[in-house]
C-alpha cells in the first residue's frame, strides 16, 4: 500500500484531541484553575475543527475561513472579560482546532499543532520571570502625585514598582484606581495581592 501525502481524516481528529487534552489539562488548568474555561476551550476548539473540516471539503476560499476565525473570536471575547493568558489559550484553541481541519501534506499538522504547545508552554511557564507581578488597586485616598503614590506603594506592597498607570483618581469618594506593575522583593515571601 502506497503512503499518501496527506494524513487520513480520523488521525488528524486524534492528534487535534490529543493537543487539546494537553493543552487543557497539562498546561491551563494546572497553572490557572480556572473550571469555566475548560469547556470554552474545548468547544472552541471542536467547532472550529468541524468548521474547517466543512471548509476544507467545501470549494471556499481562505478568506472566508479566516473571517469566520476573526468572527468567533470577537463574539466570545467581547461577551466576557478574559486575562492575557486566556486569551492566549483561547486563540490556541482556534488554532490547534484549524490546523487540525486542514489536511495538509504529511506531518506539518501534528508539528504545527507541537508548536503551538510548546509556545504556550514556555510563554505561560511559572518560571518565566517569577517575580514580576501585576494588580490593579483600589485606594482609600486620591492621589494626585504620581511620586507620592509610587512612593506609598513600595513601602505597604514592599517591592519595586516598574510601572504605574492610573486608571481613575475620585476626589469626591477619595479613592484611586491604578494598574501596577512590579517586581516582589526578594526577602519577602512570593504571594499574589
Amino acid at each position: 500500500m502506497e503512503w499518501k501525502k496527506t494524513m487520513s481524516d480520523g488521525l488528524l481528529v486524534l492528534f487535534d484531541a490529543l493537543a487539546i487534552l494537553l493543552m487543557v489539562f497539562g498546561l491551563y488548568f494546572p497553572r490557572h484553575r480556572r473550571k469555566d474555561m475548560i469547556v470554552s476551550l474545548f468547544g472552541i476548539n471542536v467547532g472550529v475543527l468541524g468548521v474547517s473540516f466543512t471548509l476544507a471539503d467545501a470549494a471556499v476560499s481562505a478568506g472566508l475561513g479566516l473571517g469566520l476565525f476573526g468572527v468567533l473570536s470577537i463574539i466570545r471575547l467581547r461577551s466576557r472579560e478574559l486575562g492575557q493568558e486566556e486569551i492566549a489559550y483561547y486563540f490556541a484553541a482556534l488554532a490547534l482546532g484549524l490546523v487540525g481541519g486542514v489536511n495538509v501534506d504529511s506531518w506539518i499538522s501534528p508539528v504545527l499543532m507541537g508548536t503551538i504547545l510548546v509556545a504556550l508552554f514556555i510563554g505561560d511557564h511559572p518560571k518565566l520571570f517569577p517575580r514580576n507581578k501585576q494588580q490593579v488597586m483600589r485606594l482609600d485616598k486620591a492621589y494626585t502625585d504620581e511620586a507620592q503614590l509610587r512612593n506609598d506603594l513600595e513601602t505597604m506592597m514592599k517591592c519595586t514598582i516598574r510601572r504605574l498607570r492610573i486608571q481613575r483618581v475620585d476626589l469626591v469618594n477619595n479613592s484611586t484606581v491604578v494598574d501596577v506593575r512590579y517586581v516582589q522583593d526578594p526577602l519577602v515571601p512570593d504571594v499574589d495581592l
